[in-house]
């Protein structure tokens, strides 16, 4: 059974390369559906696999790419870490008392598909109507949409990313992305990815180890997922410029779409 869940992970992470879809969005659901996994271990699981998969990105765009705005980033956590945390507490609480939980994270992970599919196909229309970018080491504040407001509008952003992404494990990437889209039209489409990217670490890092704390974590399972999916990665961003993402990207929109409305009516 493991090697059937690092041939998953494999998958997953080669559409992840190809597309630049989280991973969350696929994996999730796919533990859930595939292999039967409860909706809250499936969740806390993917949940550490983000955080470690996506630390090997921020290296590339920090170190190479110095493509990272880490006030940005902290203003995001200043959102997202403390309402990740008071999620966290609501779910122990209720588990506590002996409140299904289960319910609850399914339609928390079909509303956030659901955006998901919604953000994808909104990324790209937003990207063929960017303005014309700064300066690639100017500011992503300096560039902000909403004058004098880009500060508790991008904490803001990072709170209600850091409840869905507790929840769901879902959208840290295409929401996140798409939310600093529209806040800053017309920051630099690498600083934008990159800075999304470095949020979402220790985002997934203190959801994850809520998660794990809370006994939601198969670390079976995801150590047979990394197995699978960092190779996967590396092959899909090789064989991204040669597969036409503009169907494909479509595609796997109405797929999460599908898979989204199937948690939220079930």
């Amino acid at each position: 059974m493991d090697l059937l869940y690092s041939a998953s992970g494999f998958a997953v992470g080669l559409l992840v390369g190809i597309t630049g879809v989280g991973g969350g969005s696929l994996m999730t659901p796919l533990l859930v559906f595939l292999f039967g996994f409860q909706p809250a271990v499936a969740v806390g699981t993917d949940l550490l696999y983000a955080a470690i998969t996506k630390t090997g990105g921020v290296f590339v765009h920090h170190g190479k790419h110095q493509s990272v705005d880490w006030r940005v980033v902290g203003l995001l956590s200043a959102g997202s870490l403390p309402l990740a945390i008071a999620t966290l507490l609501v779910i122990r609480y209720l588990m506590s008392i002996g409140t299904e939980v289960t319910g609850a994270i399914s339609y928390s992970l079909g509303i956030a598909l659901i955006l998901t599919s919604s953000a994808l196909l909104l990324r790209a229309a937003l990207l063929r109507g960017r303005s014309r970018e700064v300066d690639h080491d100017a500011s992503m504040l300096s560039s902000a949409r909403f004058n004098g407001m880009e500060i508790p509008s991008t904490i803001l952003t990072g709170a209600v990313l850091g409840v869905l992404v507790t929840l769901s494990s879902v959208g840290a990437g295409a929401l996140g992305t798409v939310a600093l889209l529209f806040l800053y039209p017309r920051a630099s489409t690498l600083k934008i990815v990159g800075t999304d990217l470095a949020h979402a670490i220790p985002l997934t890092a203190v959801a994850g180890v809520g998660h794990w704390l809370l006994g939601n974590v198969n670390f079976v399972l995801l150590g047979s997922l990394l197995i699978g999916s960092l190779p996967g990665i590396w092959v899909g961003s090789h064989l991204s410029a040669k597969i036409p993402e503009q169907w494909l990207r479509p595609f796997l929109a109405v797929i999460l779409m599908i898979i989204g409305l199937k948690f939220v009516l079930s």
